[in-house]
């Protein structure tokens, strides 16, 4: 488990406010997340999940609010916060044209990585990504993509972690490749924020649990005191987000 009273802030997000059109998201969201913590984020399909955690990794800005990601404005310190976190969303965020061995060249260039061949033959080994190296990501299956946005999340150590949903149409071998990472990105003392539809998976792969409903935050609990049951009562009928 991580460290709950660690006194660094990973996220701290401020009156987060995002419409799409006249649908509003997020209204007024308020959340933080430790360092070395952690949290599952759940609500009805529709509700706003996967836009806050686009909004989160700095790939969709909020109309109002203001994020810090340990202890840096988002607004004005974009690049640092891109450094301090990894991503794995609904899209791979990979090039469809090249390789994996070249798309994390490719990311690994830009973040700066040292060592960059040994750090990917590092990733390559631990997420069982060897014999697929050289093809084209976008002939890759579905769960090697998601391997492949493993390792180019991982690529660069970052300290906080985002997964959407990572497990969705994963093979069993895949899943655990996955379930592997988070442990040990947990171990290590760093913060791990993910959704999932897996209720009893996240409550269990988790030190806090948020549920989002309305457009906020409608619980922020210790994992240890939340049920099921407690989760679904709050969701909300996900046709007003």
């Amino acid at each position: 488990m991580g460290t709950k009273n660690s006194v660094a802030l990973a996220v701290q997000a401020t009156g987060l406010e995002k419409s799409f059109g006249n649908a509003a998201v997020l209204r007024g969201l308020d959340m933080t997340v430790r360092d070395g913590e952690a949290v599952v984020i759940f609500g009805a399909n529709g509700v706003g999940k996967s836009t806050l955690l686009r909004v989160l990794t700095t790939l969709t800005r909020p109309d109002y609010g203001s994020i810090s990601i340990y202890g840096r404005d988002l607004s004005k310190q974009a690049e640092y916060a891109r450094l301090s976190l990894g991503a794995v969303l609904h899209s791979p965020m990979l090039y469809g044209d090249m390789t994996i061995r070249e798309n994390l060249n490719f990311f690994g260039k830009m973040f700066r990585v040292r060592d960059l061949p040994g750090r990917i033959e590092e990733m390559t080994d631990r997420l069982g990504l060897g014999p697929r190296m050289e093809q084209r990501t976008r002939e890759l299956s579905h769960g090697y993509q998601k391997r492949a946005a493993l390792a180019r999340a991982m690529l660069h150590r970052p300290r906080i972690l985002f997964l959407d949903e990572a497990e969705t149409g994963l093979d069993e071998p895949a899943r655990k490749v996955l379930d592997g990472v988070i442990s040990e990105h947990r171990a290590a003392g760093h913060a791990v924020v993910m959704t999932t539809h897996s209720i009893e998976r996240g409550i269990a792969e988790s030190d806090r649990v948020f549920v989002l409903a309305g457009g906020r935050i409608a619980l922020d609990a210790p994992s240890s005191h939340v049920t099921p049951n407690d989760v679904t009562g709050l969701y909300s009928d996900p046709s007003d987000a």
